[in-house]
């Protein structure tokens, strides 16, 4: 049975198909052990938030750079939603959403002159909507998180 790898990645940037030589996505939990007298009792909800980043060749960064200058600058690139999504040939299945998602470039240039590698461009990127990030469709965040946020759709 054939399993996912990163190869079988296709990855949407809002309206955008591009290719990607590597991505990732990090979930920050800030939920904790509640204590009493220094002996577990329960636990306490804490704040969340999601990051990652994505690396693209010198055609990735050309299409994101049109993007970017209809925007008027990198820096006025609107929010983004990022579509991670996988299926192989068996039937199996991974579909990861990040909403809202601000773009800043992390490492533009990273120059060897010697050559044998294709030049990337890293992009780091903050999840900054309520709605944050679904696996298989189901949110990560509850409605009680999310309850009187606008935008919110849990």
């Amino acid at each position: 049975m054939q399993r996912i790898s990163g190869k079988n990645f296709d990855i949407t940037i809002g309206t955008l198909a591009i290719t990607v030589s590597k991505a990732s996505l990090k979930i920050e939990d800030g939920t904790e052990v509640a204590q009493d007298n220094g002996v577990p009792n329960g636990w306490v909800s804490g704040d969340a938030k999601a990051d990652g980043e994505i690396e693209l060749d010198a055609l990735g960064v050309r299409l994101l750079g049109e993007a970017a200058k209809s925007a008027g600058s990198y820096r006025e690139l609107p929010l983004f939603d990022i579509l991670y999504f996988a299926k192989t040939g068996d039937g199996e299945e991974m579909k990861v959403e990040a909403f809202g998602c601000k773009f800043k470039i992390e490492d533009l240039l990273d120059i060897d002159k010697k050559g044998g590698e294709k030049h990337l461009t890293k992009l780091k990127y903050m999840v900054t909507s309520p709605d944050f990030v679904r696996i298989n469709g189901v949110p990560y965040l509850s409605k009680a998180d999310t309850e009187g946020l606008m935008g919110s759709q849990n």
